[in-house]
């Protein structure tokens, strides 16, 4: 039982604490190094650059740096790089168009390190300089442009401003990546708002004559429409009396059924009249009065 438990503690001591402490160690006097993907190492002794690993995996030291990689840790410098890519968006880069209008653009770009040693010594502040190249570029290069050509070709605007900036961008270790406009707008809001008036009032145009032509089209269609009716309708009003004719002349070559059809007539003619009728019999003998004071007959 003694014999395990030492075991186990020699075990958990050698694991957890003297192996760490023996790479510790071995990285410390400079005999190996690790770098991840993206990762570049520039080791300087004495103001002197020895060594530069860019790879990422194990890099023995004793073999790419040699003998001075056993001090470099105590006497020199190590300077780890990123050399992951970058993005960066400078917003509304104050321009003029050609017209005079002020306009502001929105221009986005990719930066990646492709010399860690020019990156590390050739300019203090390489990211801040790149930003202010891009601006100035943007700046010099989009200028007094006609503002229909800034609105619509911002491809060829983008490559303009990548081909201003780098050559000079690459001296620093600074390489520029993708450029590309992303946003052009106007920077006064007077303007603005008078461009909005504009669309609004011809938006009120174009809906204004489209409601008009469409009520010019409803008139015609109506009037066509009426005009035709109004032609069937007296077409039918002719035939109407044409048809009575024919029926009466059908009528009309019986004397008897001629008479009785204007005794009915005359009679329906009669009561739809509503006037007073006095009915006599016939053949009967009849005397009228005229009494005192009246105006009317009287039957005796």
């Amino acid at each position: 039982m003694n014999e395990f438990l030492y075991a186990t503690l020699g075990t958990f001591f050698g694991c957890f604490i003297l192996v760490p402490m023996l790479f510790g160690l071995m990285r410390l006097f400079g005999f190996y190094a690790i770098l991840t993907e993206g990762e570049c190492r520039v080791y300087v002794l004495f103001g002197k650059v020895v060594g530069v690993l860019r790879e990422p995996g194990i890099h023995f030291l004793w073999w790419e740096i040699g003998p001075t990689s056993l001090i470099v840790n105590f006497l020199g410098r190590c300077y780890v790089v990123d050399m992951r890519l970058d993005q960066l968006y400078l917003r509304s880069q104050a321009v003029n168009s050609e017209e005079g209008a002020p306009m502001g653009i929105g221009i986005w770009y990719e930066m990646y390190i492709s010399d860690p040693v020019s990156y590390l010594f050739k300019n203090a502040d390489p990211q801040g300089s790149l930003s202010a190249n891009v601006s100035n570029a943007t700046v010099r290069c989009l200028s007094n442009m006609p503002l229909a050509e800034m609105l619509q070709t911002r491809h060829a605007m983008s490559q303009t401003v990548r081909s201003e900036v780098s050559p000079k961008s690459h001296e620093w270790g600074y390489q520029l990546g993708s450029v590309y406009i992303r946003k052009v707008h106007l920077r006064d809001g007077g303007m603005i708002r008078q461009i909005e008036e504009k669309v609004v009032n011809r938006l009120r145009q174009v809906t204004s004559a489209i409601k008009q032509d469409g009520a010019n089209q409803v008139s015609i269609i109506t009037s066509s429409a009426d005009r035709q009716a109004a032609i069937a309708f007296g077409e039918a009003r002719a035939l109407g009396p044409a048809i009575i004719g024919k029926a009466l002349q059908g009528i009309a070559q019986d004397p008897q059924v001629v008479e009785v059809l204007f005794e009915i007539l005359q009679t329906q003619h009669l009561l739809e009249s509503k006037a007073d009728m006095i009915l006599v019999p016939e053949k009967a003998a009849m005397q009228f009065q005229m009494p005192v004071g009246s105006g009317v007959p009287q039957r005796e």
